[in-house]
């Protein structure tokens, strides 16, 4: 979590709601596979008063933030989407304010704007556990029955089913569901209890062009990796700095007023630069290391490598998200969706100009007198060349471009790394220790160097042939 607390959790939930009238008469869930046991657990009174934006704007995204009471889980329940029938739980203790550190997981939707009540929903629930013959939970199935208002609206009533799966699989949650339709019940209109409460909000506009759709597509990615970088989730930090060079690649050249923009988003990427430098040298070095004999790895290179780098990541996190926190974070992303709403925006994506820019960088680079960070030009001429192809369904074009990004990605990792090692064998060799196996892993970033460059002419060919 971005802000610590010993007492919050996660769960991954895995559900299916079902529509059922109040007089239907609850499935029978005797003679199924698997099962070795039924039993009816205590009725339990459910209260949960639910909380948003004014605007709704967790609920237009499929997330439930909620208070509790009652039942084995009381508490505060923040509710994410994560694929079919699924959703990641984050809960916090029971208490009467909003736990920080649940208010963090969205700040990116929520930003400065209050939090209130939007629904208060009461369930009666009936609960039936379904366990296999070690006595461990395969399903749980509820039978609700529930009263609900939104902020000013009329009560509403109505009954519902759920199965919740623990730790079958999913054909037994098929077969259950099976149990559920056979017995009168249909899927549900609805993906949450919630969303039920509150009705069906007016679909927003969608962009007419493609850029829009492109730009509308990258400003969702954003949220959802600003998500996964403040759970500390693998390789989030890499994907929401992919997802910020993508937005400058569709920006890139656009009207003045993307100016402002486009710098926000290029000082963000920089932050997220440090850890994400420090992610890859310990996955490099990890690798380096682990391929190599052990007689051949002589010293506490490990600790000056890998674990150094991934103190250097955590440091590089720490600061990524303060400025994930912070008003001016929040503005830029008021800014992207302003963007994005504009009606009146006429954009189109930059594949020409994008492609004369790498043209340039590649003819530049015969001259320049530092050869390392003409070639890193080439690179991010290339990234930009793929994203502003991919925008506009270009795919060949964008595969080409891809080809040469990965390939001077490789040489610039290279260049950093050799750097780097210097550094460290420099420090190894002032606090006496050998430096025998900082030359090893220095002679292989050599070697992915001279063959990331001579794989460069033949990409760019490639390419060329391509645009053309």
């Amino acid at each position: 979590m971005a802000v610590t607390d010993p007492n919050t959790s996660r769960f991954r939930e895995v559900e299916r709601k079902f529509d059922v009238e109040a007089s239907a008469i609850s499935p029978s869930f005797d003679g199924i596979s698997g099962v070795a046991g039924i039993e009816q657990l205590p009725a339990q009174d459910l209260a949960a008063v639910y909380f948003d934006t004014p605007d709704h704007d967790l609920a237009a995204r499929r997330i439930t933030l909620r208070r509790r009471t009652g039942g084995p889980d009381a508490g505060w329940h923040l509710k994410l989407p994560a694929g079919p029938d699924a959703r990641t739980e984050v809960r916090a203790p029971l208490g009467p304010e909003l736990p920080d550190e649940l208010r963090d997981v969205v700040a990116a939707i929520v930003r400065d704007r209050p939090l209130a009540p939007v629904a208060q929903i009461r369930t009666a629930r009936a609960v039936v556990v379904l366990r296999d013959d070690s006595g461990a939970a395969l399903a749980e199935f509820c039978d609700d029955q529930v009263t609900a208002s939104a902020e000013g609206g009329a009560e509403q009533r109505w009954r519902e089913w759920e199965l919740e799966l623990g730790c079958g699989n999913r054909k037994l949650l098929n077969r259950l569901s099976n149990r559920l339709l056979d017995a009168g019940s249909g899927p549900s209109g609805h993906g949450s209890k919630l969303a039920r409460t509150l009705g069906t909000p007016a679909a927003a506009a969608q962009p007419t062009d493609r850029l829009h759709r492109a730009l509308a597509e990258q400003v969702e990615e954003l949220l959802a990796w600003d998500r996964a970088v403040r759970a500390d989730t693998d390789d989030a930090v890499h994907q929401m700095r992919v997802t910020i060079r993508r937005l400058r690649s569709l920006l890139h050249g656009e009207e003045t007023a993307d100016a402002a923009l486009l710098g926000e988003l290029k000082e963000l990427g920089t932050v997220l630069g440090a850890a994400r430098d420090a992610e890859v040298l310990a996955q490099r070095y990890q690798q380096a290391l682990d391929e190599l004999a052990p007689e051949l790895v002589r010293g506490p290179v490990r600790d000056r490598l890998v674990d150094g780098s991934l103190r250097r990541y955590q440091a590089g996190r720490r600061r990524s998200l303060a400025a994930m926190r912070s008003p001016r974070y929040f503005r830029l992303l008021d800014g992207l969706e302003e963007l994005v709403g504009t009606p009146t925006a006429k954009k189109s994506a930059p594949v020409g100009n994008a492609y004369r820019r790498l043209r340039k960088a590649v003819k530049a680079a015969k001259t320049a007198t530092d050869h390392d960070a003409a070639l890193h030009r080439i690179r991010k001429a290339a990234k930009r060349l793929r994203y502003a192809a991919a925008a506009v369904e270009k795919k060949k074009i964008a595969r080409r471009a891809k080809t040469i990004q990965t390939l001077l990605g490789d040489h610039q990792d290279s260049v950093v790394s050799r750097a780097h090692l210097i550094e460290q064998a420099d420090a190894a060799a002032a606090a006496g220790q050998d430096t025998f196996t900082y030359g090893l892993l220095y002679a292989r970033e050599v070697d992915l160097a001279v063959r990331s460059e001579a794989a460069l002419r033949p990409a760019l060919r490639k390419l060329d042939r391509a645009v053309r």
